[in-house]
């Protein structure tokens, strides 16, 4: 693939031999059809060591302090812009494995779009994958899911880049580009594998996704009266009698089912059945509880001064467009044209 660059922000605390070996058979693969950039944060010792380990196929930026407030990944994704020139870049975090098929069709969406948003499928699932599985479905039945990956024309972000001060990082990159007149498409037929978390990361982004939707109002509100409305409806089926209860067991059946029959359609949309196993949708109801409680603790950490995230605070989810797009004042949107 001419004149495509892969950026991989990372940073690790430390040294992990069996997934720094993992990882590094995976870019040296991965160097055999782009130049492979990693942006690499982690402390001096440990980042010698990821190079090492990377060797010569793969070429490592070193990250700047990361001011208070901002997100590491952005700060990462910006150094290496910045040292690189190709003018086709995929953006990617270091769980996510593309092979070259897939990435080869990604490219070629390019020739319509300034920006291409794939799927990304855990492998291997265990439960707290197929757990998170399930956010993916909903998304992608009421509109689109947002992968850990991205492929974009380098004119699409500009000069400026992205606003790392913004804990949705994928969003905020996502509206830079529709804010400078460019064309972001979202691909659920194109697959990418990602590796899951580890549980303690799973549980540590519970909150921050829920912090996401601070970006998205319509969302956040829909989000916020889940935990009233099933609350009031368990406290109805228990203390209630008759017609009450009746209604309040009915609503609450209909509120979990509702959410599985979403998850199932977002499965079935763009070739989804042919990724995940019918039971997929079976996690939705829980995960419907979890956001119902982690959306109200999002709003509290907001009102605190910001979500933690890696030793700092995050105040911002992302910008709206119209902000961006005044940001961008008078600027050429990205394929050539008047912001839009």
């Amino acid at each position: 693939m001419d004149d495509v660059t892969y950026v991989l922000p990372l940073r690790r605390e430390q040294f992990d031999d069996r997934a720094v070996a993992e990882l590094a058979r995976y870019l040296h693969e991965l160097a055999r059809h782009a130049d492979v950039v990693v942006a690499d944060g982690s402390p001096a010792p440990v980042r010698a060591r990821h190079e090492r380990a990377w060797g010569a196929p793969v070429r490592t930026v070193v990250v700047p302090e990361v001011p208070a407030g901002t997100n590491g990944k952005v700060v990462g994704v910006l150094a290496a812009l910045a040292a690189t020139t190709s003018s086709r870049v995929v953006l990617a975090d270091d769980d996510v494995r593309w092979d070259a098929p897939t990435l080869d069709r990604a490219l070629a969406a390019l020739d319509g779009a300034d920006a291409v948003v794939p799927q990304n499928v855990f492998d291997p699932a265990p439960w707290h994958a197929r757990w998170d599985t399930a956010r993916s479905l909903v998304n992608r039945a009421v509109g689109h899911d947002w992968a850990g990956t991205v492929v974009l024309r380098r004119t699409a972000l500009g000069p400026e880049g992205y606003d790392a001060r913004v804990l949705f990082e994928n969003l905020e990159l996502e509206r830079t580009v529709q804010a400078r007149g460019g064309r972001v498409v979202h691909r659920p037929d194109l697959l990418v594998v990602r590796r899951p978390p580890e549980l303690r990361t799973f549980l540590e982004q519970r909150v921050r996704q829920a912090y996401d939707s601070l970006a998205q109002p319509a969302r956040l509100v829909v989000e916020l009266v889940l935990a009233p409305l099933l609350g009031g409806c368990v406290a109805g089926a228990v203390r209630a009698r008759g017609r009450v209860r009746a209604v309040s067991v009915g609503v609450l059946a209909a509120v979990l089912a509702g959410s599985a029959v979403l998850a199932e359609a977002g499965r079935r949309t763009a070739g989804g059945v042919a990724a995940w196993p019918p039971t997929s949708a079976l996690w939705a109801p829980a995960w419907l509880l979890e956001r119902a409680v982690c959306a109200w603790v999002a709003v509290g950490w907001w009102l605190r001064g910001g979500v933690p995230y890696r030793g700092t605070r995050i105040r911002r989810a992302a910008h709206p467009v119209a902000r961006l797009r005044g940001a961008t004042g008078t600027l050429r949107g990205a394929t050539g044209t008047r912001p839009r």
